[in-house]
């Protein structure tokens, strides 16, 4: 009768060990690692804010020049752009890489890009149209470079919303499906400052090629996927006819 007794014993002491083994060190050390970079690209994220602060202060012979309002709202706006491509881009350096590690940054990237959009559009509507709802509205509707803009904030405003791991898991397969509006988004921004800008479209045009790449190397491998499962079903189906 002692065997049983002893044999419980050890089986308690085993799940003892598995319960409070300690977690891998090389594991910690990689979450500490992680933790560190994400804080460091919080920090450079916040930077063309902070240059910005300087350059409205005047510090250090800085400033936003003769007319500050309106370069005021078209760095936000620009800076809004280069964090929605950066986002856009963490994929595909992802895969080109195999730093799985990226996708850490992404939702953090992705937010900034709507915090400097958001920016951008406040001080537009505050410091350049002082909250007047009645003008802001005959602008929407009279210049067809702000409604695009308009539009693409309005569809960027879900997307922060709904970043969170609880959305995620919330909405489950639906959320991946909104969040493919960041392509369309993407789009109109560029669309936005391509229409803004009057005379000199050569910086338009560097992020119109930046978005087209992106895009189509998207396109390319949703195509190469596409394929590899219409080969794998074909295999399946040849098989499938060989047996009978």
């Amino acid at each position: 009768m002692a065997m049983p007794m002893k044999w419980r014993s050890c089986t308690q002491a085993w799940i003892c060990v598995k319960t409070f083994e300690q977690p891998d060190p090389d594991t910690r050390m990689k979450a500490k690692t992680i933790g560190l970079l994400k804080v460091l690209v919080f920090l450079l994220c916040l930077l063309p804010l902070v240059k910005l602060g300087l350059e409205i202060l005047g510090v250090a012979g800085l400033s936003l020049g003769a007319n500050p309002i309106e370069e005021l709202i078209h760095r936000l706006g620009k800076w809004g752009l280069n964090f929605l491509l950066i986002t856009l881009a963490v994929t595909p350096l992802r895969k080109l890489t195999g730093q799985n590690v990226l996708l850490r940054f992404r939702r953090m990237l992705g937010l900034f890009a709507f915090f400097y959009v958001l920016s951008h559009f406040l001080v537009y509507a505050g410091l350049d149209q002082s909250f007047d709802l009645a003008v802001i509205v005959e602008d929407i509707i009279e210049r067809p470079y702000i409604t695009i803009g308009i539009s693409a904030l309005v569809l960027l405003l879900p997307l922060a919303l709904t970043s969170t791991k609880g959305m995620m898991r919330r909405l489950g397969r639906r959320w991946q499906k909104l969040h493919r509006l960041v392509y369309l988004i993407a789009c109109l921004g560029v669309w936005h400052f391509y229409w803004q800008v009057k005379k000199d479209i050569l910086e338009p045009s560097i992020y119109i090629s930046i978005l087209a790449v992106l895009l189509g190397y998207r396109l390319l491998t949703h195509w190469q996927k596409k394929r590899s499962i219409h080969i794998k079903l074909q295999g399946i189906k040849s098989e499938h006819t060989a047996h009978f």
